[in-house]
């Protein structure tokens, strides 16, 4: 809508001319061929994904609410969109023609076929209604039948309650399981088991449209065929479920699968702010898992597969991220800003280099680590040996590249594989490098990590299943059908990660645990009882309040892209808006004293590290950098703001990895200083005035 006016008493609306046909009209000619009806599918999905993220449930979506135009799908008539009004009486349930393209006021004639089973008994209905609408209409698409019919809507009505609709391979058989999967999951009954937001959906067609026709390419194992070689392994939180050992003795397509206990008095260390947290040897024989016994931190264990024990490994504490050695006799891992290594029997740990918060290394035959020392840093290189660590890669300008990730060694042992995160839509994903050069290529699109195994597959990540896709070593190409190997699997989508691990052997382990929860915001008194809630669960952290208790600004992860951005709720009219635009991971939020700013952190491609920088928080205007460029460091985090607003205390972290606090002066030459250092972490401090002398005092709310 343009413009709400009035012209010699007549009130109108100015609205887009949008021309096209609708997909209901075009449905008249047959089922649309299986490329449109994957794009089409995730423009929708797009559009559902943009309204939920405002708010908005479409509640009427339907082939005669999609306008086909030149530049692609529109969804129109958010008509409905408000509160769910009751539902007909069941006597006026008796026909299913559709009368108009056009959403009518106070009926249901010709949308039952769409209701989600919800809608239809009336109940409350969030976003995943509208993924149910979306699965009805992605059926119709592709096999040019609606998933629920009947003679009247009270037939109809009990289909969606009770019935599952014919499977697309009985009408058009050479649909994409994949495509059938996402349908269904789509159309499940109860919301909890379908596609939780509309991004998912989003990715997945897209996934799909990526995998071409879904058609087994001639002279490529097919399906389960070739899967029988990928055993897998299954990390929780309480028990390991193993596959057993690849043999020859084991028939093709029966994958086997067994059960480890951590333990007793050490479980497993699975948590979301531990992207990697166990790998298996490239023989296939040992696997290491982080795991933390009582009063003892965290620490690397190792256990032999044919065996009932684990053993720790001394040093190792605080471990995370492991990666082999190719003869599968020592760990490298990330601990304590430094990136160490051990033998996997067990002696002194070796502390290699400076990696202050590592994600992600991989080790040659010929002796060389690869890895990523920091959140925004490009890859590095290292001896194996020890010695000093140089820049591999170079962030590109021209994709605004951010970070450099999780990379692994191909088999020639001078191409490898890594992830990159950019602010270019399309471009984050898997890229293939060479030694010595800067220069990397995309292999595919994407939000995670990627590895690959033997016999030519590439492995990643799609929501919280494992795909596997044959891969070209020549042409360093994803080619032929994605399979799908397993799902229930845990990811962290802020640090890009999937956590799984194989075996050169053909052994798959990964992690079941759910890592990746949305946190739901919500009041509670003083006393402990939760009073209401706050917007819909989301991955988001960081909440502060604004000065006056009238806004609480967080950081939320924002997709196509995977950063965080900060966000601003209004408590009293319930809206939400998007203060950041940056395109990078943010740190924050901190309130000024008056309200009306916001400090964050992040990284640019003009300087190294993340630094400090001004929102207006009502999203208005630049952001102000307030950093003299001077100050060299890994990364600068604002955590307090004096009450009077001279005052910026923020952490400090050096080159090394070591955090301690600064204060930064908002006037004058804005020369920080150091408040406080000590042999200990310290960060996130906060500043509170006396209530005799007005002085500032420090008070440290958290040490490591």
């Amino acid at each position: 809508m343009h413009d709400i006016g009035s012209q010699d008493g007549t009130d109108n609306l100015v609205m887009e001319c949008v021309e096209g046909e609708t997909l209901s009209k075009r449905l008249e000619k047959g089922p649309l061929p299986l490329d449109q009806a994957l794009k089409y599918g995730a423009q929708v999905a797009g559009a559902l994904d943009k309204a939920h993220r405002a708010g908005i449930v479409h509640r009427d979506l339907k082939p005669s609410n999609i306008m086909l135009t030149a530049s692609g799908a529109k969804l129109l008539d958010f008509g409905l969109a408000k509160p769910a009004a009751p539902l007909a009486e069941l006597a006026t349930m008796t026909v299913t023609k559709e009368e108009s393209p056009v959403t009518q006021q106070g009926t249901i004639v010709g949308t039952f076929q769409y209701m989600s089973p919800e809608q239809v008994e009336g109940k409350e209905v969030d976003g995943r209604s509208d993924i149910f609408s979306l699965g009805a209409v992605l059926y119709e698409m592709v096999t040019g039948k609606k998933a629920f019919d009947g003679k009247s809507q009270l037939s109809v009505a009990s289909a969606i309650l009770e019935k599952e609709p014919a499977p697309i391979s009985t009408i058009k058989p050479m649909t994409p399981p994949a495509l059938d999967h996402a349908i269904r999951r789509s159309l499940a009954k109860g919301p909890g088991e379908r596609w939780q937001s509309a991004y998912d959906v989003k990715i997945e067609l897209e996934w799909i449209a990526q995998g071409g026709s879904g058609i087994p390419t001639a002279g490529k194992p097919k399906g389960s065929a070739w899967v029988a070689w990928l055993l897998a392994l299954i990390l929780s939180g309480t028990a390991l479920f193993v596959a057993g050992y690849f043999s020859r003795s084991i028939p093709q397509g029966q994958p086997m699968r067994a059960s480890l206990s951590a333990t007793p008095d050490a479980p497993f260390t699975i948590s979301s702010s531990i992207p990697g947290s166990m790998a298996i040897s490239p023989n296939g024989r040992l696997l290491t898992f982080t795991a933390k016994a009582k009063e003892a931190a965290p620490q690397l264990w190792v256990r032999s597969l044919d065996s009932l024990a684990s053993h720790p490994l001394a040093g190792t504490e605080n471990a995370f991220a492991p990666f082999w050695s190719p003869d599968s006799r020592w760990i490298a891992f990330f601990s304590n800003g430094k990136l160490k290594k051990v033998e996997a029997s067990g002696g002194p740990v070796e502390t290699l280099c400076d990696a202050p918060t590592g994600r992600g290394g991989t080790w040659s035959r010929g002796g060389l680590i690869l890895f990523s020392p920091n959140i925004s840093q490009p890859l590095y290189q290292i001896a194996a040996t020890g010695g000093t660590a140089r820049p591999l890669t170079q962030m590109d300008a021209a994709r605004q590249e951010v970070t450099h990730r999780w990379p692994q060694f191909l088999p020639d042992g001078k191409h490898y594989l890594f992830f990159v995160r950019t602010s270019t839509p399309g471009m984050t994903g898997v890229y293939v490098g060479v030694l010595g050069s800067d220069q990397h290529s995309q292999v595919m699109s994407g939000l995670t990590n990627a590895v690959y195994a033997e016999p030519g597959y590439l492995l990643f990540g799609r929501g919280d299943v494992i795909i596997a896709q044959p891969f070209d070593l020549g042409r360093m190409q994803v080619a032929g059908v994605p399979v799908r190997v397993a799902s229930g699997v845990s990811a962290m989508s802020a640090a890009n990660y999937v956590n799984f691990s194989v075996s050169q052997t053909h052994t798959l382990i990964y992690s079941s645990a759910n890592t990746e929860i949305d946190r739901q915001l919500c009041w509670y008194d003083r006393q402990g009882k939760q009073l209401s809630k706050l917007g819909q669960p989301e991955y988001a952290s960081g909440p502060q309040l604004s000065p006056d208790g009238k806004k609480l600004a967080l950081r939320l992860l924002t997709q196509p892209v995977g950063n965080f951005e900060i966000w601003v709720y209004d408590l009293a009219r319930g809206l939400q808006a998007r203060t950041s635009f940056s395109g990078l991971t943010v740190s924050g939020p901190v309130w000024s004293p008056d309200g009306l700013q916001l400090a964050i952190s992040h990284s640019t491609q003009q300087a190294s590290g993340d630094h400090m920088y001004l929102l207006q928080a009502d999203g208005t205007g630049k952001e102000e950098p307030i950093e003299q460029p001077s100050l060299e460091s890994l990364g600068n985090y604002p955590s307090s703001w004096s009450p009077n607003g001279h005052l910026l205390l923020f952490d400090h972290q050096d080159k090394s990895g070591k955090i301690s606090m600064w204060v930064l002066p908002l006037s004058g030459d804005r020369r920080p200083y150091t408040f406080l250092e000590t042999p200990l972490q310290r960060a996130n401090g906060q500043v509170f005035a006396g209530w005799a002398l007005g002085c500032l005092r420090v008070e440290r709310l958290w040490e490591r």
